[in-house]
């Protein structure tokens, strides 16, 4: 099988089992509070944040309330995350960045949301998908990387590699929703410690199953 056939039918298959109507589980109502839950979200898992923005988005409910918030504050209302002291501190600089830039609304592009302190590639992914639609690049987290990898549609760990290989190799229609399929994917059965192939459906396709008679 071509590696264009492969990857239509990979995804054809998780389009089937998933679905296409996959989004985030970061629990939010409006884009502040999406912003703020994927900001928070790089080494952590959805369920961390979750337990955090419980309580957060009860107190902060706009960027003018995070941008006027006390440092110390936002730490203890952060102390449930990893590197909750730094996230404090560029969470109150992006949402000042947000107010004095982009009169107070999120801006659309990849490349200006990198310019917030603590965005990368993969929480600017996120943002505008969920957020907008749009689809500028693929967010690549750990069940993403792993499935690619195991798909053989990338060889690094590096997430921007990842990401570099899978915008070359899915069609571009699809960017917004791979990585969502992927993740769902890991989720299921493609974890990265123990992988169950005996109810993947790619088992027959898939480079690493472990399932004979592929």
């Amino acid at each position: 099988m071509q590696k264009e056939e492969f990857v239509k039918e990979a995804l054809d298959r998780l389009i089937e089992r998933y679905g296409r109507e996959l989004h985030t589980e970061l629990v939010h109502r409006n884009l502040t509070e999406l912003f703020v839950a994927v900001f928070l979200s790089p080494q952590c898992t959805d369920k961390q944040v979750n337990n955090v923005t419980r309580g957060l988005f009860k107190r902060f409910r706009s960027f003018d309330d995070y941008a006027g918030a006390d440092t110390r504050m936002l730490m203890r209302y952060l102390s449930g995350l990893n590197y909750y002291k730094t996230k404090a501190r560029n969470l109150k600089k992006s949402a000042r960045m947000v107010l004095e830039l982009y009169d107070g609304k999120v801006p659309r592009s990849l490349e200006k949301l990198m310019e917030f302190p603590g965005v990368g590639r993969k929480v600017g992914n996120v943002i505008l998908n969920e957020g907008f639609a749009i689809d500028e690049g693929i967010a690549v987290d750990t069940h993403c990387a792993t499935v690619a990898r195991r798909l053989r549609l990338s060889r690094h760990k590096d997430p921007h590699k990842i990401e570099a290989d899978l915008l070359r190799k899915v069609p571009r229609e699809q960017w917004g929703l791979v990585s969502n399929l992927f993740i769902a994917l890991g989720r299921d059965t493609c974890r990265a410690r123990v992988k169950h192939c005996e109810r993947c459906v790619l088992s027959d396709i898939c480079p690493s199953s472990t399932m004979p008679n592929k």
